[in-house]
């Protein structure tokens, strides 16, 4: 049984809305951060739904996890920070409390840290959030896989020397980055700067403002002068389709931009849909609907549950789709564990850094080809093995054109380590030791 909050008005000013009742206890609590209004919504809204509709399918599938049903209480949060910090303080008690987390933001992972670890509550930043979060000695409680930003710009910076014949090829070239002026994308940039030290290419760093997302003439008209041998496009919401619509406005080569995976959605692409053809974007996961799974979430929405016939299959409705089958496996491996159903926070937490979701379990589930292996551990919680896909627009549809491109693991994890260990140093964490 779920109690799901109905989504507010754009008008509204509560930020949470009024909950439809249900079962208060006997389930697990799972709190949906989500953004159905707003310059973010049309990102928000496949996510959202991709995420519960999983959850809603093991509910009416096999009774949730274990027997445990799922609850889930949607909060709106708008893509804001005060209003993600908000949601989740009004919502971490509830239904005998939450047992984990997806803030879905950057901004909100970054406030949440030090609050989710008092509270005990696990948080989920699938691809997204603080990277040195990756070092589980010092934050235990956050769980980045299976890949941080800083090892997807490495695989991107991998594939673009793939392109050329070798990374030695790199020397000399130019790189622009087009990126909004937010935690999100501003975090990849130290390790950008640093494989351009380290392979000799020169990045022109070129941000947008949150206030500039629908407005970026001057951004391309510096690309245009600057004549780069690629983009690398960070963006989110309306940032993307406005990007894409200026950087064919002045021409720029579609196979030679390449988005981060929050800049490659349907949303992004389709109001500009043959103009961006050929445009390459990098993902965590698989595309479309051809996976087993997709029969059973059918199912549950012939039975009139979930969110029949909305986005279904698009690139961030999978992401939110794996984002839960992650939460539910780490259950039931914690379930095994602990040898009980209901879990509490801790519990869960547990079941994440013991998570090894191997490419026959994934064929079990039903996500072969769209959900990619993961093993996480103690030291590790962004998983051992980061990679990225790269997939590209024909016009019509996202088609995934490589294989499995490794992140720079030599290059990043000491970066993750040293950044880890400056926040423990100023908060005056003691960090654990793995054994």
């Amino acid at each position: 049984m779920i109690l799901r909050t109905l989504t507010l008005a754009a008008t509204a000013v509560a930020t949470l809305a009024s909950a439809v009742p249900a079962m208060a206890e006997g389930g697990h609590f799972i709190p949906v951060m989500s953004y159905r209004t707003g310059p973010y919504a049309p990102n928000g809204v496949p996510f959202a739904n991709g995420y519960v509709d999983y959850f809603e399918m093991l509910n009416h599938r096999d009774g949730g996890v274990g027997g445990v049903p799922f609850i889930l209480e949607e909060c709106e949060t708008g893509y804001k920070t005060d209003r993600g910090i908000e949601c989740y303080d009004r919502l971490k008690n509830n239904n005998n409390g939450a047992v984990v987390l997806s803030p879905w933001s950057t901004g909100t992972t970054y406030g949440l840290i030090e609050k989710a670890a008092k509270d005990e509550i696990p948080l989920v930043t699938l691809g997204y959030g603080r990277t040195s979060a990756a070092d589980g000695r010092v934050f235990p409680w956050v769980f980045n896989f299976p890949a941080t930003y800083w090892s997807q710009a490495s695989s991107m910076v991998r594939y673009i020397g793939q392109e050329m014949g070798g990374l030695d090829k790199l020397k000399g070239k130019k790189i622009s980055l087009v990126h909004f002026d937010h935690p999100g994308g501003r975090e990849p940039i130290p390790t950008l700067e640093l494989l351009a030290e380290k392979y000799g290419f020169k990045m022109n760093k070129l941000p947008v403002a949150l206030s500039s997302l629908s407005e970026q003439k001057s951004t391309w008209l510096q690309v245009r002068k600057n004549r780069p041998d690629y983009v690398l496009f960070f963006g989110w919401g309306v940032m993307n389709s406005t990007g894409l619509k200026e950087a064919a406005a002045i021409r720029y080569p579609m196979d030679k931009m390449l988005g981060w995976w929050w800049s490659g959605a349907e949303a992004d692409v389709q109001p500009s849909a043959e103009a961006a053809k050929g445009y390459k974007a990098f993902s965590m996961h698989g595309a479309g609907i051809e996976y087993p799974v997709f029969d059973s979430i059918k199912e549950m929405h012939a039975a009139g549950k979930g969110y029949e016939g909305e986005a279904m299959g698009d690139v961030l409705y999978n992401r939110g789709l794996v984002n839960a089958a992650y939460i539910a496996e780490a259950m039931v491996v914690a379930q095994k564990h602990f040898g009980r159903a209901q879990l509490t926070g801790s519990d869960v937490r547990w079941g994440l850094e013991n998570l090894d979701v191997t490419k026959e379990r994934i064929e079990e589930l039903g996500l072969t080809g769209l959900m990619p292996v993961t093993k996480v551990t103690c030291e590790n919680h962004e998983g051992t093995t980061p990679a990225a896909l790269v997939q590209q627009w024909d016009g019509k549809k996202w088609n995934i054109i490589s294989d499995w491109i490794p992140a720079m693991s030599d290059v990043v994890r000491p970066l993750v380590e040293q950044d880890a260990a400056l926040y423990a140093k100023e908060n005056n964490i003691t960090p654990r030791t793995c054994s």
